[in-house]
């Protein structure tokens, strides 16, 4: 039934010309799901690789493969993906997926009745290093407007324009400057000033726009969980932002197992609690942009923490990160064979998780 929606929701989106541009339509076909209490599940990579797979000649590949499907039967409603290295003009990302296979899948799964979403980890413009280097507190201000980097900065943004141009007509999230609450990344908290990020923020949508993207509901997405008032510190406004997102995820340390999903579920809850009044508050939707428990230690942790995490929430979408390939036990959705898929199949055949 969703999967009739989602697909509804693209032809339309192709459809509508002018009169409706394809992000409210996008933006309405989420809204509705979520007033119906219902979850779109996503997974990052999905059609790219899996656990123990990779596609390699992605030009003839039909891009069926996928680990959620493998498992469940279904792909997930949701398929997320990364632009880091476009801004250098790469024909791979930070990852290692080509651009090509990228686009690919992301309209393979758009015509099967999906949704995309985009994040996005830029290399630092001022020393050189990845989205993590954060020996300087000057990167930001570089970029800005009078920066030395200022220039440069307007070519790594034309280059996110031209890909996301090369999608047409389809609707797509993008969530840049994600976890900017914390200080991991250049763009994060102790590395700019509040005023700083939201000129970030501000100054991308801009450019975009100005290079011809109307495909894009922008997401807001900072680390979890914070306040109200931390969360709205940096928020850049509600004219430049659709979707409240936030990024939390379990992490299990020796010595507590057990208290470590318990930990999960209320932290989880108390941050979608905020934003949901903060979305209704401005009209927003809101999602749950990034969470998992690397390598999945805990075999009921769909059903025992992440269903009774976003249970009964406005949650346009749910989404957890990727199944690296190269790295064993760096992965957040199981395979075939793994030990933990019956869980994971339960899952997904409950009556308010959406997947295709």
């Amino acid at each position: 039934m969703i999967s009739l929606l989602l697909q509804g929701c693209h032809r339309g989106a192709r459809n509508a010309g002018e009169s409706v541009p394809g992000d409210k339509v996008l933006a309405s076909c989420l809204k509705d799901a979520a007033e119906a209490g219902e979850v779109l599940y996503g997974h990052q990579d999905d059609l790219s690789y899996g656990h123990s797979w990779l596609v390699t000649d992605w030009e003839s590949d039909a891009l069926e493969r996928s680990d959620v499907r493998d498992v469940s039967g279904k792909y997930p409603a949701v398929l997320g993906f990364d632009l880091g290295g476009i801004e250098l003009g790469d024909a791979a990302n930070l990852d290692g997926v080509p651009f090509g296979l990228i686009r690919k899948a992301a309209l393979t799964h758009i015509d099967r009745g999906g949704v995309v979403t985009f994040s996005w980890h830029p290399r630092n413009p001022l020393t050189g290093g990845d989205a993590w280097d954060i020996s300087s507190d000057q990167v930001v201000a570089s970029v800005l407007e009078g920066g030395d980097k200022h220039g440069e900065f307007l070519v790594w943004l034309d280059r996110v324009a031209d890909f996301l141009n090369s999608l047409g007509h389809a609707p797509v999230i993008f969530r840049p400057w994600h976890e900017n609450l914390g200080s991991w990344f250049w763009w994060g908290g102790k590395l700019c000033s509040a005023d700083q990020y939201k000129a970030l923020f501000r100054l991308t949508r801009d450019r975009l726009t100005e290079k011809g993207v109307t495909n894009l509901l922008w997401c807001y997405s900072p680390n979890g969980p914070v306040s109200a008032g931390d969360y709205l510190s940096r928020y850049p406004g509600d004219d430049v932002v659709d979707i409240l997102g936030t990024d939390i995820y379990e992490y299990v340390g020796q010595d507590d197992f057990e208290t470590a999903g318990t930990r999960y579920v209320g932290q989880a809850r108390e941050m979608l609690s905020t934003l949901e009044t903060l979305a209704a508050e401005r009209s927003k939707l809101m999602c749950f942009s990034e969470t998992g428990l690397e390598g999945l230690v805990d075999p009921h942790w769909w059903t025992e923490r992440l269903y009774p995490a976003i249970k009964g929430f406005p949650v346009c979408y749910v989404l957890t990160w990727r199944n690296a390939h190269d790295k064993p036990g760096h992965f957040y959705a199981p395979w075939k064979g793994f030990a933990g898929e019956d869980d994971f199949r339960a899952f997904c055949e409950m009556e308010d998780i959406v997947m295709l």
